[in-house]
């Protein structure tokens, strides 16, 4: 019988270190998550009761239902989409290719989390666009 290694994506710290600055800034924050618009978990800061890549798979198709009725209605692009709920809020930002998804509590300040998170969403899409400039030109020689 043959072993299959799982292999466990690798952690970006730049990213988790923004995530990390978001929950400590925003009272009543109690996570966050970044997925690619495909669904697959690029980074978290989850509590321990909720599944990472489950909720990126769930942020990625609220991500593709948002972008599609935002472009229909208006024929533009898409920012963010709030689901208030009745314990809580979940709020998607568009993060270049990537989604970043914000969990807080149901007396969380809407008007600071918005403050704070849009900014996050920005830099988060720059890291990753970094990184991906970074990782295709490793082990490629320039003139």
């Amino acid at each position: 019988m043959t072993e299959v290694a799982m292999t466990v994506p690798e952690r970006n710290a730049a990213v988790l270190a923004e995530l990390k600055s978001l929950r400590e800034r925003v009272p009543r924050l109690t996570g966050s998550v970044v997925a690619s618009s495909d669904g697959l978990l690029i980074e978290h800061d989850l509590p321990p009761h909720i599944e990472p890549a489950g909720m990126a798979a769930l942020a990625a198709a609220q991500l593709s239902l948002s972008f599609r009725l935002a472009s229909t209605a208006h024929g533009g692009g898409f920012n963010e989409v709030v689901v208030h709920g009745t314990e809580g809020q979940v709020v998607i930002y568009a993060a270049g290719y990537t989604a970043l998804t914000v969990l807080a509590g149901p007396e969380v300040n809407v008007g600071r989390l918005h403050l704070e998170s849009r900014p996050v969403a920005r830099a988060i899409a720059e890291h990753l666009a970094a990184a991906n400039i970074s990782g295709n030109n490793q082990g490629k020689h320039t003139k």
